[in-house]
This record gives C-alpha cells, sequence and structure tokens, in this order.
C-alpha cells in the first residue's frame, strides 16, 4: 500500500489517457444491482473514529457457497467491528444469507455464524469429508473455524480443532498438500500490530493511514489436517518461508502441471512467494518465487500486492497467475512459459496501462459471456477518503473494470454502468447465484452495502457447469483439475479455496462453450490420482461427478 509522488501520479494519468483502446463491441456483457431486490441489508463496518488505525481500510472477502446443500449458492460476509473511539448503534457480525430463489434470507442468528470479531478474510471446505461444506474466518485477532452440522448450523470447533492462529490474518485456503484425502488449511498472516501502538503517518502535512513499511511482517501458518477433526501446525518444517511477508493474498492450483498442488502468496511491499509442492506421500514446499520471476515486478520492484488469482486466460493448459496492487503500479499479469518460469504480460495483454489510476483488490478470471475464454474482473478503491487532499488525481471511490478476452490474446476493457457504479469496493467472489448458466459477482464494499451484480448478458453462448464429489480424495474435490475439450477449444478449471482478495468462489467449475452443442471429452483429474473421463456431453447443463 504504497502511496507514489504526485508528479509521478500525474505522468502515468497522461499516458492512460493517451492508451486508452476503443471498447470491445463484439462481446457484449451486461449487469444488473440486485443487492437491495434479493433482500441483502448487510452494511460493512471498519470501526473508524479518525484515528487512522492501520487496519480500517484494509476492508473484508465475501464467500458464496452451497451450506445447505440444495444446489443454490449462499453468501456469507465478513464484517469488521468497533475499535477504541467507535461505538456502532448495533454490534456489527458477520453475516450469512441463504438462497432462497427470488430473495436471501438472514440466517445468521439460527446458524450460529455471526463471529463479531475484526473480520478479514474466509474460506470454505469439507475439512472432515462429511458430506457439508465448513467455513473458515480470518481475523485481527482469534480466528475462527465453524463446522457444519448438515442442518443448517455451525459449531465454533476452532478451539479443539487447533486452528485459532491468533494473530493479524488476511486470506486463507483449504488445500490437500499430500493428497491423502484430507484438507489442510494455510492461514496468510499480514503484519504486527497493536492498537495501542499505532502509527502514525501524514504525507504533505496530511495525515494518512500508513502503509505496512511501518510495522514489521509476520509469517503464514500452515495446518495438516490429522483426519480425526484436528489440524497440527507444521508450518516450520514443511519448507514454508521464515520471511514476513505480509501476505494479504492466496490462491492454490497446479502450476507446473506435475499433478499436486501449490501455493502462490500476493505480499503487500515484500516478494511474493511462490510454494513448489515437491512431494507426494509427505508435505513439502519449496519457495521458488524469484526464480519463476513472480517474486517482484517486471522492473525488479516489490509492488504492494493485495489480490492473487489463477487462471489460463490463453488456453495453452498451463495456469497463469494475476496479481493486483496499488494505484501507479500496473496489475501483474504473469503468463506461465511452462518451463518453471513466468513472463509479465501486463502492458502486452492490455491490463498495465488501465490499472495506473487504480488502487486494485479482489481479482478473477471469469468467462461471463461464455466464449470460451477467461475474462478478467478487478475491484478497486482506494485506502484514504482525503486522498484529493494528497493526489490529483487519485478518487476514494473508484470504478471496478471488466475486461473482455479476445480469444485470449488480449484483454479490452469493457464499459458496463453496473460495475463502472464507483465504490470503496475490496474483496470479490464469483458463481451462478440464480442457476441461469452465466457467472454474477459479489463485491464486499468497505463501510458501505455490499454489490451483487446479476450477469445479465444478451448472448446464445452455451455453458457447462460441474460439480465434483470426491469419495477417496477430499469430499469437496478441492485440488481437482477438470478438462474439457469441444471442438478446437480446449479449456482447464481447478477447484479451490480461498482466492482473490479475501474471498471464496463457487466450487462449482464452469465453463463457457461458445455455439456447441456438446463436449467431446471431458476429464476429471482428480488430486488423488485417478482420472475418470466423459464423452459426448450435453451442454447448457449442471453436471455433478463422483469420484469412482
Amino acid at each position: 500500500m504504497k502511496i507514489p509522488t504526485i508528479r509521478f501520479t500525474f505522468f502515468l494519468f497522461i499516458l492512460y489517457a493517451i492508451a486508452q483502446p476503443a471498447p470491445s463491441q463484439n462481446q457484449a456483457v451486461r449487469f444488473t444491482d440486485v443487492t437491495a431486490q434479493l433482500g441483502i441489508e448487510f452494511r460493512h463496518t471498519n470501526g473508524e473514529s479518525g484515528k487512522k488505525y492501520f487496519i480500517e481500510p484494509i476492508g473484508s472477502g465475501v464467500a458464496i457457497f452451497d451450506f445447505d446443500n440444495d444446489s443454490d449458492l449462499d453468501l456469507y460476509l465478513v464484517n469488521g467491528t468497533d475499535l477504541p473511539g467507535h461505538t456502532s448503534p448495533v454490534p456489527p457480525t458477520n453475516r450469512l444469507y441463504r438462497n432462497d430463489g427470488d430473495i436471501f434470507t438472514d440466517v445468521t442468528r439460527e446458524a450460529s455464524v455471526g463471529d463479531t470479531g475484526y473480520g478479514l478474510g474466509c474460506c470454505v471446505g469439507d475439512y472432515n469429508n462429511d458430506g457439508f461444506t465448513d467455513l473458515y474466518v480470518t481475523n485481527y485477532g482469534a480466528n475462527v473455524l465453524y463446522h457444519n452440522n448438515g442442518d443448517g448450523t455451525f459449531t465454533d470447533v476452532t478451539e479443539s480443532a487447533g486452528v485459532e492462529a491468533d494473530r493479524f490474518s488476511s486470506g486463507c485456503a483449504f488445500l490437500d498438500l499430500d493428497a491423502d484425502g484430507y484438507l489442510d488449511l494455510y492461514v496468510v498472516n499480514y503484519v504486527q500490530f497493536d492498537l495501542e501502538t499505532n502509527p502514525e503517518c501524514t504525507r504533505q502535512g496530511v495525515r494518512t493511514y500508513c502503509t505496512p513499511e511501518a510495522l514489521q511482517g509476520t509469517t503464514d501458518i500452515l495446518y495438516r489436517n490429522n483426519g480425526d477433526g484436528t489440524f497440527t501446525d507444521i508450518t516450520a518444517k514443511s519448507g514454508i518461508s521464515g520471511a514476513n511477508g505480509k501476505g494479504l493474498g492466496i490462491v492454490c492450483g497446479d502450476i507446473d502441471n506435475d499433478g499436486d498442488v501449490d501455493i502462490f502468496i500476493a505480499n503487500d511491499t515484500t516478494p511474493n512467494f511462490l510454494y513448489r509442492n515437491g512431494s507426494d506421500t509427505a508435505i513439502q514446499v519449496t519457495e521458488d518465487a524469484l526464480f519463476a520471476g513472480v517474486a517482484l515486478s517486471e522492473e525488479g520492484r516489490a509492488y504492494s500486492g493485495m489480490g492473487a488469482n489463477l487462471g489460463d486466460f490463453d488456453n495453452d493448459g498451463y495456469l497463469d497467475i494475476v496479481i493486483t496492487n496499488f494505484q501507479d503500479q500496473t496489475n501483474s499479469l504473469y503468463h506461465n512459459a511452462q518451463s518453471g518460469f513466468f513472463n509479465e504480460v501486463s502492458f502486452a495483454k492490455g491490463i498495465g496501462e488501465r490499472s495506473l489510476p487504480y488502487l486494485a483488490w479482489g481479482v478473477d478470471f471469469v468467462d461471463f459471456n461464455n466464449d470460451g475464454w477467461l475474462d478478467m474482473f478487478v475491484a478497486n478503491g482506494h485506502l484514504d477518503d482525503n486522498v484529493a487532499e494528497i493526489d490529483p488525481i487519485g478518487t476514494y471511490a473508484q470504478p471496478n473494470q471488466l475486461f473482455l478476452s479476445n480469444d485470449g490474446i488480449n484483454f479490452v476493457e469493457s464499459v458496463d454502468a453496473a460495475i463502472a457504479n464507483q465504490k470503496v469496493s475490496r474483496g470479490t467472489a464469483f458463481g451462478d447465484i440464480d442457476n441461469d448458466g452465466d457467472v454474477d459477482i459479489v463485491i464486499s464494499n468497505l463501510k458501505d452495502a455490499p454489490t451483487i451484480l446479476r450477469n445479465d448478458s444478451d448472448n446464445a453462448s452455451r455453458w457447462l457447469s460441474v460439480k465434483l464429489v470426491g469419495t477417496h480424495c477430499n469430499r469437496d474435490a478441492i485440488g481437482a483439475r477438470v478438462t474439457v475439450v469441444s471442438g478446437n477449444l480446449t479449456q482447464i478449471r481447478e477447484v479451490k479455496s480461498g482466492s482473490g482478495y479475501l474471498s471464496q468462489n463457487d466450487l462449482r467449475l464452469h465453463f463457457g462453450l461458445g455455439g456447441a452443442t456438446r463436449v467431446d471429452k471431458l476429464t476429471v483429474r482428480w488430486l488423488c490420482g485417478k482420472v475418470q473421463a466423459l464423452q459426448d456431453v450435453e451442454t447448457n447443463r449442471g453436471l455433478v461427478i463422483a469420484e469412482e
């Protein structure tokens, strides 16, 4: 979260304005804000009172997942809480909304998931393989693991499971590093911060929020699932870096196509981490970001990494990486060179100069128009509500951005009124909330209501939704890869827990298929090693595949 100089800001803005390409006209998408229509009354609290506590602008994430197994997506919103000098009229809590079709019903109290800590992130995964997806919440302070009881309620099992991680936690992800069928848990930790010793920072004589450079970093935590409902901290012996990374974003996936799960961490003003998974029987990883070319920016700087995600944007069979960064730092797009290395292609692919005026957070690769190519969504919003006093270009509320793929060649920004509506956005989650065959968006906004954008695009492109159910592997199939071949188009997706910025997407995999009425071949590579193949699959449907 490093604030650049005004002169540099103005110069880059001029370059940005000159370089803007014309909007794409051949891949129209359209979204409708349906937040109020769905009955969502949540409003985020950050506890601010004018004291500029470092934690206040960090914001929070959101999860969309099917907690009651009724085949539609429910919504979990993470909230902050009061800080010294601020008292809310109603004590803030996290909120769970059940999807009842035309409306979402607040079931927080009945479900017992209204955590009152200072919340940041969340992720989901069926850690005990009982068929119901569980929920983990990261906080400034003790984190919370909610066990899904399968009857619409949850139980706080944090203490008995041993995953409290009482620090300043941010991102999280369930993953099965040793492919034993039980989900392990990675918790990203940010900085060492104490309310009583909050640093004071100014710029040009104006009080601002401090950057993380004013604080010491702290190490992440990796918990191994013992298979009996408990976890063991194996951070040190697993090879997780002892460096103080100041991490925010996490995303997991098979980056090198060797059949196991790797880990990428976006760090804020320190080099990023890339952990390659190196063992089939024991949890042992190797930090490889500098060698792979993803630790630093192209000019060798540690950017202010916020969110991160994986996706094969050019359909070459390898996962690429995107990272969101601070205003005047381009968002970073790294193309997987398939040889252990990545090449930064932010400017070449059309997102570099377009990201310069904005401070970016949530991000993902999603095929919004079902043409078979992954598009990109970025959530934006500044830190300081008084940014105009120190930066002639910067604004507090900012438009979010949608970049449509030009058949994997590059990205072209698409202008949509609902997306461009200016908010101070943070976390984002993606999934087909209304089960109509296209992907919708949920955005967490700082000190504001969330934004739920229904995808109302007018196109005739076809699609396929795939839900995987593990039997030998973990029940939610996290880490499994699906490859879909339709004509001359081949696409890959992986089931992942926790990604973007502090958030959780739908665990179902969505494929846009253009005009294809059938999928020639669908292949599932389960994390435990088994491969299943289906031929001649009908499109425009939801498909459930159980591990054989």
